[in-house]
């Protein structure tokens, strides 16, 4: 007998999502100088979740201020804001839109475009879905993380910074870190 893939997920709710960047959270952590790692944050975005009756068509899109980025380090921030890096004049947001949802185990993963530094590459995101809550305001939210890796130097993002002894002091692969909670948008119809 088949189940469907709804009645998988407890409390499952179909709907358009708004993402709550209050409750939410956008970060990465990157390799430093060969033996430790930088965190950093993103503090402005903004995106929207379709859960569809079959989770599988489900969909999301999102939009990152790239000059909202955080490290805990003005000079550093300011630099990753800098043609070296991220060129947030020239390209001041990151965006994900989904282009498809499959099961891997009992998570999902969401397969997607990131477009970065004028680059758009696919990127699938590894997501486990927290759950659907009412919320004490009359809503109803649904949390979620999602994880990926990319290579900043397949987004255009090339500089190298040689360390004396080898290796370099910016590594290439990133880690890509997503806490979101999202509220349920209601029909105004």
């Amino acid at each position: 007998m088949a189940v469907s893939a709804t009645t998988e997920i407890p409390g499952y709710v179909a709907g358009t999502w708004k993402i709550d960047p209050v409750h939410s959270d956008v970060s990465f952590t990157v390799r430093h100088m060969m033996v430790s790692k930088v965190r950093g944050r993103f503090g402005k975005f903004e995106g929207e979740i379709v859960t569809a009756e079959d989770p599988l068509g489900s969909s999301a899109n999102a939009t990152i201020d790239m000059s909202s980025i955080d490290t805990g380090e003005q000079q550093r921030d300011d630099h990753i804001r800098s043609a070296d890096f991220f060129e947030v004049e020239k390209y001041p947001t990151m965006t994900y839109t989904s282009t498809g949802v499959r099961r891997d185990g009992d998570r999902f993963v969401a397969d997607g475009e990131l477009s970065l530094h004028g680059v758009t590459r696919q990127v699938p995101l590894t997501v486990e879905l927290n759950g659907f809550t009412p919320d004490p305001y009359g809503g109803t939210r649904v949390g979620l993380s999602a994880t990926a890796e990319i290579s900043r130097k397949d987004f255009g993002i090339t500089i190298d910074m040689p360390m004396d002894g080898g290796g370099v002091v910016i590594g290439d692969r990133v880690q890509i870190n997503l806490e979101v909670e999202a509220v349920l948008q209601l029909d105004k119809g």
